[in-house]
């Protein structure tokens, strides 16, 4: 297989998570010769910093929210909470609820609140983000980087062929 150059491989792996640190150690691993050591070589370079966090979060929208810029990572975030449009059993009462949850999310926390959409309605994203709405910061921290991480592998695997072409 034929990895693209390093140039380009870090654009597409900063397109997944814009983490300095993890982009150049993932980078640093290719080539890949397959999608598991692709995945490897992300799932080693976590867990993240509290500062990586803010750099990832500083790229994500609320849940729930648009991405406004128009880029590759937006791209992944609307495609990621696409489902979330198609909840046919949601109401107004959980849309208002995430945006108020978000709300004290960030006041409590000082930052959005970040969980995988993919595969989840509204009404799990609301009680996930209650449940988490009670842990204490270090715990709180440690989700984020696994989300992080989760988030990242998805996309990881759905850019595969540009990375492994």
């Amino acid at each position: 297989m034929v990895n693209p150059p390093p140039d380009d491989l870090r654009g597409v792996l900063r397109s997944c998570l814009n983490v300095d640190r993890w982009v150049a150690e993932v980078a640093d691993a290719a080539p890949f010769d397959s999608l598991d050591a692709l995945l490897t070589a992300a799932r080693e370079a976590t867990p993240f910093s509290e500062s990586e966090i803010t750099e990832a979060l500083a790229d994500h929208p609320r849940i729930g929210e648009k991405h406004a810029a128009d880029t590759a990572a937006a791209e992944f975030s609307r495609k990621e909470q696409a489902s979330l449009d198609r909840d046919s059993d949601d109401d107004h009462r959980v849309v208002r609820a995430i945006a108020e949850g978000n709300l004290e999310y960030e006041q409590r926390f000082g930052r959005i609140f970040l969980i995988r959409a993919k595969g989840r309605t509204r009404p799990e994203i609301l009680a996930e983000l209650r449940r988490r709405l009670t842990f204490d910061d270090r715990t709180e921290l440690a989700i984020v980087s696994d989300e992080l991480r989760d988030i990242t592998l998805l996309r990881l695997e759905a850019i595969s062929e540009q990375v492994l072409s």
